[in-house]
């Protein structure tokens, strides 16, 4: 193998060497935290969900109001 492809493995080595200390600082989420913040999103997302479908019901029934 040429001096450029050991080269390159070695970056490669260092840089899962480098990811896997990172990964050892990072502060993962308990899952009572994953959980409750599940929970905001689904109803955040069915409030939004309920808002635009009544926007799109309005619109759509004015639109045909003033076609005809």
């Amino acid at each position: 193998m040429s001096g450029k492809g050991i080269e390159v493995f070695n970056k490669i080595n260092i840089f899962f060497k480098e990811v896997k200390n990172e990964l050892k600082k990072v502060a993962f989420p308990s899952r009572d935290e994953v959980i409750d913040s599940t929970r905001v999103v689904v109803v955040l997302v069915l409030i939004i969900a309920i808002f635009l479908g009544g926007i799109d019901l309005l619109l759509s029934k004015l639109v045909g109001m003033v076609v005809r």
